[in-house]
């Protein structure tokens, strides 16, 4: 199997990286820049999985073409234009696109650019991050990769990508029936996390140790009871699991979104907080928190782009 992968950053870099390592044919679509830094230095991971050093396979826009089984779309959600177009020479008609970027809307925009079938679903549990210098650092147990046929059918494609990960250190590729149902279940907790952390600018922990529990907890009902609206309910074990972890003094907890706003970095609040408030008016649920979150991350936005941040 042929992937290719967009970008060597936390997400492409830490699944990509560690095929690569287990023998898989793994090429990195990037900018020549990162392309300079990869030959220079390889792709360095660490993780409490293991470190790893590895010299990698490149390509650079101007040399791309097709002939790739699988291309793992691992970009922010607000560079998804730029990713079509970066891809699309690439893809033919033996070609699957394995999205996980956060959010929904991705999968409709994909499928009309290069067509549904050509389109699985996909997500990820992972935090992870890129240092400047270059470095995929893994910063927790989560590592799985989670994909699916948008149809709910085990074909041989999903079942044969799997299959190529399987011999993959730590991470987990599981390919599933219910791809819709899980990238829901995403959505509600990474919604639920980044409402309150964004708008308390702390991780869980700290905002359950300064009393905000009970504030999380109606975050993650309000979340479940858009998502059952749509068709989703979220299943009593995933409410317990999360209810726990955000009843958790000890987390660690922080969404990509708090960790971009406090770099002074674009962040994806349109694809999650944005999309969330959309969806809890269509479902009638009352969205204060969401609105103030949705708020919060566009006000930042006008002083990023304005360079007021402090």
């Amino acid at each position: 199997m042929r992937l290719l992968v967009l970008g060597a950053g936390a997400l492409g870099g830490y699944f990509g990286g560690r095929l690569a390592e287990a023998g898989g044919d793994v090429t990195f679509l990037v900018r020549p820049r990162r392309a300079a830094q990869l030959a220079a230095h390889g792709l360095r991971i660490e993780s409490p999985f293991g470190e790893a050093r590895l010299q990698v396979n490149t390509v650079t826009a101007e040399a791309l073409g097709p002939g790739w089984d699988v291309i793992l779309l691992a970009c922010k959600a607000y560079d998804l234009d730029e990713a079509m177009a970066a891809i699309r020479p690439a893809v033919d008609g033996r070609t699957a696109i394995l999205p996980v970027l956060n959010g929904l809307s991705h999968v409709e925009t994909l499928g009309h650019a290069f067509g549904a079938e050509r389109v699985l679903g996909g997500l990820c549990k992972i935090q992870a991050t890129l240092s400047p210098e270059g470095v995929v650092r893994h910063l927790n147990d989560w590592r799985w990769l989670t994909f699916g046929e948008q149809s709910g059918e085990m074909s041989s494609r999903v079942a044969a990508i799997a299959a190529a990960f399987a011999p993959a250190r730590g991470m987990v590729a599981q390919a599933v029936p219910d791809i819709g149902q899980r990238m829901w279940e995403k959505l509600v907790h990474l919604g639920s996390a980044a409402i309150g952390t964004v708008l308390m600018r702390a991780n869980v922990g700290e905002v359950v140790r300064a009393g905000g529990a009970p504030f999380l907890a109606e975050v993650l009902a309000r979340n479940a009871a858009i998502a059952a609206h749509h068709g989703h309910p979220m299943p009593a074990a995933f409410m317990a699991e999360y209810g726990q972890l955000f009843a958790d003094p000890a987390s660690a907890y922080a969404t990509s979104l708090l960790r971009d706003i406090e770099g002074g970095h674009r962040t994806e609040g349109e694809h999650i907080l944005g999309f969330l408030l959309e969806a809890a008016h269509r479902a009638g649920v009352e969205a204060h928190w969401h609105a103030a979150a949705a708020l919060h991350a566009r006000a930042y936005e006008q002083r990023r782009v304005a360079q007021r941040l402090p």
